[in-house]
């Protein structure tokens, strides 16, 4: 009877103790309401909240919650951008080792002008014809050339930009899938060099990881990462599709001690490069640049840029003809206007540049033209994360596509586009210990590779499909482009190679 009394009394006490909290709960949501009018009414900075006050502060969160309602719940498969869930699912699929099969029929318009659709053979090879792809030489004249077998690679990221985890998954994932790692401006960190992959120094106008106190090339340094065994090449960078005629942008939240030292910059302030490189202001210094650093390295040296006026590179070219091929960089990095950053002005990241859909055939067909395309290899990055898109690149004459998002995506990257806000939910653009625990380099490392595998695999598809058994023998006549009136051209008839000058 009295254990019945005391559970009795209990319930009593605990019934009173929740009615006096959601009193209380009630009266401090009263109050707190009270005060929020109180301050919208009488501010004047936010029109919506002066005329609707605590109601107009929904639509910061609406506004905020609106990227990730459309991504999931109102978005096509194709409608978002930069990349549509068909693109990221496929990726993320190849990046786990799923079934990358679809049913029914495609969801791609084969339509709209600009697609790009392939020319199947009507007798392709057989499977057991299918050959591996022959290694590429990139620098003859250099000390130490560069033979990679594969076609695709992973493209500029610094460390800073990207967490430590992510950076050390890339380099084991590059190891295994046999490719090569840019390191971004951002300099060489000890993550890059962890899974013992082969590596591509990135040099940005501001020179990070090879600079002096006063921001000038360190060459003493230069030298010792030319004797790394695992750096293969060197890339200048003129300029990057996201924000072309601007340097790099890292916010200063983003720059702790490591990345400051392994920069050579001062921790916690933002890291903004100059816009150019100092000692690069026309073509005769460009090429004079590239030699020295080729020299000081002894390994390949080209350059990255996104291409605006093509006749810039007529001039250059005249230039190098004018030297010697020996003088010319031994491969140029084409970025396209429709790259990617982790933080860039809009005007520039939305009008600045050619896509490299315009670009490539440009570049490919003058390199053609001067009797160049051999001695420069043509390296393009911009928005290629699936088989058709470096199938298109090859065909086009690419000699090796790089991909930054694509292996972002295979990382687990869902596209949240919290880049520059240290908040990336993923913990692949973070150095905040919370989000990157979730990132498991042994697991991301797995996927990155898978996500290299079954790109090759993907190419292949199709090179077989078009009537070739290796991907690089793809041309122009095994690809077509919808025109505006719905029909279809040959890229071959589209963008016909020029017959190559007289020299």
């Amino acid at each position: 009877m009295s254990g019945n009394v005391f559970s009795t009394d209990s319930l009593l006490v605990l019934a009173q103790w929740l009615a006096a909290t959601f009193v209380l709960v009630i009266i401090a949501l009263v109050v707190s309401v009270g005060v929020m009018y109180v301050v919208d009414r009488t501010q004047n900075r936010h029109t919506i909240r002066h005329n609707y006050p605590v109601i107009g502060r929904f639509r910061y969160m609406f506004e905020r919650m609106g990227e990730f309602m459309r991504q999931y719940f109102f978005a096509m498969d194709r409608e978002e951008m930069p990349f549509n869930r068909a693109q990221r699912s496929w990726v993320y699929r190849a990046a786990k080792n799923a079934d990358r099969n679809v049913a029914f029929g495609s969801t791609r318009d084969l339509s709209r002008t600009g697609t790009i659709i392939f020319s199947n053979a009507p007798y392709p090879p057989m499977a057991e014809q299918a050959t591996s792809p022959e290694a590429i030489i990139i620098g003859p004249y250099c000390q130490t050339p560069y033979s990679p077998v594969s076609y695709f690679h992973i493209s500029g990221m610094s460390y800073g930009a990207l967490s430590p985890v992510a950076v050390k998954s890339l380099s084991q994932g590059a190891a295994k899938a046999g490719c090569w790692l840019n390191t971004g401006e951002g300099g060489l960190s000890p993550y890059h060099l962890m899974g013992h992959c082969d590596i591509v120094f990135q040099m940005g106008t501001a020179k990070f990881g090879v600079r002096d106190k006063e921001g000038k090339l360190d060459e003493e340094r230069l030298a010792e990462l030319g004797r790394h065994d695992n750096v293969k090449m060197f890339e200048i960078k003129l300029s990057q599709g996201a924000k072309p005629g601007k340097g790099g942008i890292l916010p200063g939240v983003k720059v702790n001690s490591e990345i400051a030292k392994i920069r050579g910059i001062v921790e916690g302030e933002d890291a903004i490069s100059p816009n150019r490189h100092p000692e690069i202001s026309n073509n005769e210094e460009l090429l004079d640049f590239v030699t020295k650093v080729r020299k000081i390295t002894g390994k390949p040296t080209g350059f990255k840029f996104v291409m605006g006026d093509p006749s810039w590179i007529d001039e250059l070219i005249d230039c190098i003809l004018a030297r010697g091929e020996e003088y010319a960089p031994d491969f140029i990095t084409l970025d396209s206007a429709d790259g990617g950053t982790g933080a860039a002005p809009q005007p520039l990241m939305d009008y600045v540049g050619l896509k490299v859909t315009e670009s490539l055939p440009i570049l490919i067909d003058k390199l053609t033209e001067a009797g160049l395309h051999g001695r420069i290899r043509v390296i393009v990055s911009g928005k290629m994360i699936t088989p058709a898109d470096v199938a298109w690149a090859i065909a086009m004459g690419a000699d090796f596509v790089t991909s930054a998002r694509g292996f972002m995506f295979s990382l687990g990257c869902i596209q949240a586009m919290q880049c520059n806000k240290n908040t990336c939910p993923t913990g692949v653009t973070t150095d905040d210990p919370k989000l990157m625990r979730g990132l498991d380099p042994e697991d991301k490392s797995v996927r990155a590779a898978n996500y290299h595998k079954y790109m090759e695999y993907g190419v292949n598809i199709i090179a077989h499909s078009c009537g070739v058994t290796d991907p690089r023998r793809l041309n122009r006549r095994h690809a077509r482009v919808i025109k505006p009136d719905g029909e279809s051209i040959s890229l071959a008839e589209r963008y016909p190679l020029p017959p190559a000058r007289r020299r």
